[in-house]
């Protein structure tokens, strides 16, 4: 995306909404077109699915009208709000058909394009619904369980809690990409579209984006029934704000003991309160940490979930005992612990960096991970990430990569080893990785334009993609002429077709 130099302070979101977001996931945009441009791009959507079926990733050059949907102010600026300014529009999209008197779908959350990545609570990635029709409930439209992209399980039944996202045609909503979604049942004879776009956050928050009044997160209108997570609440919003991780916790006055107590109690709404509660005292709480600990591990991921985010408040004094935590032989409490060291942010580097050579390979994988989502206040941990870009487990050198990216451009002196990554590692999601990282250190990455260069024949393409969007922000004129280049091999005429071949 270009900068958004033309978007006034009125086009992005309030304090309130970017509360609303952080603690439900979705948002809905408003956009100016005209009911005539949503109508067209649902009767072309229509008329050529029924030629050439699903359009996938090409509905974007085959209806281009939809550009213009995504260039509406009210949209880039909420995008902008949520993902930074130089947020970029991901090659993967699809037009989703609900068919006529379907059963709709179960909830699920999406898969990374058939990638298998660690679910990020801070919002690095989200996704557009669009509908270009009415999608009032009985034509089926998608449905939310809101605050639920925290979660890697289900915790309702039933369906219970869900809010569909209906509208009039034109309606857009931006969802968390971890949000729990699904079809509702189409019980009408007319074809719902829904037209999913997928966005990413190219560089770490630096400051708020929004239209921020208060830069000081504040609970407001959060529904009673919604399980609190204050602290992983507070976290996003302070990661968003460009608060360095480990510096951002505001201690408060509590029963210290209290809480204590609760997170033994039978029932789990009261060990989850207690574990949210105890995160409000910051460092104060660090007695708690050993029950923190064993809350990794609660069943009820509620529970599990506050006390990781209350052990990142804690901070410094919980890091030991984290890192002892990613040799857990329960896989969620691993993942809970690589959370809350990510929360901690710097205080957590050193001995991140450390464990990046354990023998076992999930901790290293957590650690890479923990690494990736700090993002510049990692950068002491930089020589210990390049040491291990040849790691014999595929899923550290995909973290690798990543952390390389959120360093951002003071991760240029990897660039010698993603480009490596780039052209001999036989994992293409590591190779995709590696060539986002290679874009979002961004200029710095010069040297690795003649290897982006080769990337545009690689057999996966979504890492062709990422090598397009590096040079883009590369923005070299030797970038410029190679993309030029391709874009003159590979261009493709979206009215070509049978009927019309020339």
């Amino acid at each position: 995306m270009q900068t958004n130099s033309y978007l006034k302070e009125s086009h992005k979101l309030t304090d309130a909404q970017m509360r609303d977001f952080i603690v439900n996931g979705h948002i809905t945009v408003k956009t100016d077109l005209p009911r005539s441009f949503h109508e067209t791009i649902y009767r072309k959507t229509q008329e050529l699915t029924e030629k050439e079926g699903n359009l996938g990733n090409n509905i974007l050059p085959r209806v281009p009208e939809l550009q213009a949907v995504f260039e509406e102010p009210a949209v880039r600026g909420a995008f902008t709000s949520i993902l930074g300014e130089n947020y970029a529009m991901h090659s993967h999209r699809h037009p989703h058909q609900n068919r006529p008197h379907s059963d709709g779908q179960g909830f699920h959350k999406d898969s990374y394009w058939g990638y298998q990545k660690v679910r990020h609570h801070c919002p690095r990635w989200a996704m557009a619904f669009y509908y270009p029709q009415d999608s009032p409930l009985e034509i089926g439209p998608s449905a939310v369980l809101p605050g639920t992209q925290y979660y890697n399980t289900r915790i309702t039944e039933n369906n219970d809690g869900e809010l569909a996202l209906s509208g009039e045609a034109g309606t857009l909503t931006i969802i968390h990409f971890d949000l729990w979604h699904r079809a509702m049942a189409n019980q009408t004879g007319k074809t719902r579209y829904m037209m999913k776009f997928q966005f990413i956050r190219m560089e770490t928050p630096q400051a708020p984006e929004w239209n921020v009044t208060d830069p000081h997160w504040k609970l407001e209108d959060v529904d009673p029934a919604t399980p609190g997570h204050q602290s992983t609440w507070r976290h996003v919003w302070n990661w968003v704000a460009g608060e360095s991780n480990g510096h951002s916790t505001q201690s408060a006055n509590g029963d210290l003991a209290k809480h204590i107590a609760a997170l033994s109690d039978d029932n789990a709404d009261v060990r989850s309160r207690a574990a949210d509660d105890l995160g409000t005292l910051g460092e104060s709480a660090a007695e708690a940490t050993p029950l923190l600990i064993q809350a990794l591990r609660d069943a009820y991921e509620p529970v599990s979930l506050n006390a990781a985010y209350t052990l990142g408040a804690i901070g410094a004094p919980a890091v030991p005992h984290l890192i002892e935590a990613l040799s857990d032989n329960n896989n969620a409490a691993r993942r809970m612990a690589a959370y809350a060291l990510a929360a901690v942010g710097e205080p957590a580097v050193a001995a991140l960096s450390e464990a990046l050579q354990h023998s076992e390979e999930a901790v290293r994988l957590e650690a890479a991970y923990a690494l990736a989502q700090i993002g510049s206040s990692a950068e002491s941990a930089l020589p210990a990430l390049m040491e291990r870009t040849k790691d014999e487990c595929v899923e550290v050198r995909r973290y690798l990569a990543e952390a390389f990216g959120g360093l951002g451009p003071i991760a240029a002196p990897a660039v010698p080893v993603l480009t490596d990554m780039l052209v001999s590692d036989d994992d293409g999601q590591a190779r995709f990785e590696a060539a986002l990282a290679l874009a979002q250190i961004g200029p710095a990455s010069s040297d690795a334009i003649p290897v982006l260069v080769k990337a545009f024949n690689d057999e996966n393409r979504y890492v062709r993609d990422n090598a397009v969007l590096a040079l883009k922000r590369i923005d070299t004129p030797e970038a410029e002429s190679a993309l030029f280049d391709y874009l003159l091999m590979a261009r493709w005429c979206p009215i070509t077709n049978r009927e019309s071949t020339f």
